[in-house]
């Protein structure tokens, strides 16, 4: 595929991005090179998906230098200041009032070496395929009655010293050693939040930065569930925001002046068959028990939720704060949150971060993300999706609008390439661009131009072979 210029919806997203940064009491505005570097760099992730500056040299045909393209990206500029002008431009041309936070966190892989990439630890794949060393990211995630948007983000990191002292309290453990004989627990390091303290810190930038916006329900999963989180995700926004976790099936309960596990209580209360809504698409048939129970590790009474899914086994057993609503809308709220297992996807897969991202240093991992993220807003403001939400229709699906605008884009160059008036002279300098882009390699399979050797017995040395056979026999 070829870029010639910047798409047109490519270009009018910029221009209204820079239109509400110059609405910024800083006056945010970017200079007229930087919106013209923009709307091309996202010209190219929507071709390419990937960020790569030597890629993009190539697809526009020499237009851009990779020294030009790495120069601008790593010129000043408001860049946090544009991903929340990119949020509120959208807010705004959907009409949007009221949502469901979504929050997440996902890796993303790196190479062993990483001196100059920051953020970088192991972690456990979610794939399953074991222990890898990348970056993660904790992603609040925006979902409407007519889009889903991601909305902020933060890197995570693990304290180093936390990581150094549960490996080696593992292994001591392992061994038999008592507690009172190990080291004791580090102290908690400012420098290095949780995952729930960075989920925290993103609700509040989101409160402050939309607070016409009017969120509903939070749901997080397992890892969120716990109580220091939910009660101050709650106090966040309005006192009707309801937060939605999960709890593991061990947890206790007391029932009865007693305590109880949760797969012991609902077990002995088992649920009953109810048929729920999968976001709109689909209605299926589960089993559903819920309680209103003083959970343990909360210290508080919560509204337990037991769900059994067909295909599954076992219950799956959801925490909620607000104990007025009804089973059923808790159950089917928390269906949404397999909206961010599809927007993370689609950063990685077709929005440039997850492929060829290897700007160094925290501003090149910041702004390479970023860019990512303006690309999937970008492509929601494109004029089919935007005629789609007016028509409470299914949005395109990102792959496939993104093969569609590959097209238009090589379609566009080829029109303007045919129209010039200097045919012959474009062809020419076509010519020129395209063969440096695609140089030619020296073989090591053929000895052209290498020296074979003496291949061929020496005369001096038949007598010496003679009494070596005569030796032998």
């Amino acid at each position: 595929m070829i870029v010639g210029k910047p798409l047109p919806f490519v270009n009018d997203y910029v221009n209204n991005l820079n239109e509400i940064l110059s609405l910024y009491p800083i006056n945010a505005a970017m200079t007229y090179g930087h919106q013209k570097w923009l709307a091309f760099c996202l010209t190219c992730i929507i071709v390419t998906s990937s960020i790569c500056w030597r890629k993009f040299n190539r697809i526009s045909l020499g237009s851009f230098s990779e020294a030009l393209l790495s120069w601008y990206f790593r010129r000043p500029m408001t860049w946090e200041l544009l991903l929340k002008a990119s949020v509120n431009l959208i807010l705004t041309r959907f009409e949007i009032k009221e949502g469901i936070l979504l929050i997440d966190d996902t890796g993303k892989k790196r190479s062993k070496v990483t001196k100059r990439i920051p953020y970088t630890h192991y972690f456990k794949d979610k794939q399953g395929t074991g222990t890898i060393k990348g970056q993660e990211i904790v992603l609040l995630v925006l979902v409407t009655a007519s889009v889903t948007i991601p909305v902020c983000y933060e890197f995570y990191q693990p304290d180093p010293a936390y990581t150094k002292w549960a490996k080696e309290d593992k292994r001591l453990k392992k061994q038999g050693v008592p507690k009172c004989k190990r080291p004791p627990q580090p102290p908690e390091n400012p420098k290095y939040p949780t995952k729930q303290e960075i989920a925290l810190k993103l609700l509040k930038q989101f409160a402050d930065d939309c607070p016409f916006v009017k969120v509903k329900v939070i749901l997080a999963d397992t890892l969120y569930g716990s109580a220091d989180f939910m009660q101050k995700a709650n106090k966040v926004f309005a006192k009707t925001t309801q937060v939605v976790s999960q709890l593991r099936h061990n947890q206790k309960i007391w029932y009865k002046d007693k305590i109880w596990h949760l797969d012991e209580y609902f077990n002995s209360f088992p649920g009953t068959s109810q048929t729920i809504s999968i976001r709109g698409f689909s209605h299926i048939e589960v089993i559903v028990g819920s309680a209103r129970l003083y959970v343990e590790a909360q210290k508080r009474k919560c509204f337990v939720i037991a769900v059994r899914y067909p295909s599954e086994t076992d219950n799956r057993y959801l925490v909620a704060t607000d104990l007025t609503w009804r089973t059923l809308d808790i159950v089917q709220a928390y269906t949404y949150r397999w909206l961010v297992e599809v927007t993370t996807p689609d950063l990685k897969v077709y929005e440039g971060w997850g492929q060829s991202t290897k700007q160094p240093d925290e501003e090149g991992s910041r702004r390479g993300l970023i860019l990512s993220l303006l690309c999937d807003h970008c492509l929601l403001l494109h004029p089919e999706q935007q005629a789609r939400v007016a028509q409470r229709q299914p949005l395109f699906t990102i792959g496939s609008l993104q093969r569609r605008l590959q097209m238009e884009s090589f379609t566009s160059w080829l029109s303007d390439w045919l129209d010039d008036p200097k045919f012959d002279e474009k062809l020419g300098q076509l010519i020129e661009a395209i063969c440096p882009l695609f140089p030619l390699r020296s073989s090591q399979k053929h000895l052209s131009s290498q020296q074979i050797g003496r291949l061929e017995p020496t005369p001096g040395l038949k007598y010496r072979g003679l009494q070596e056979i005569h030796a032998i026999s």
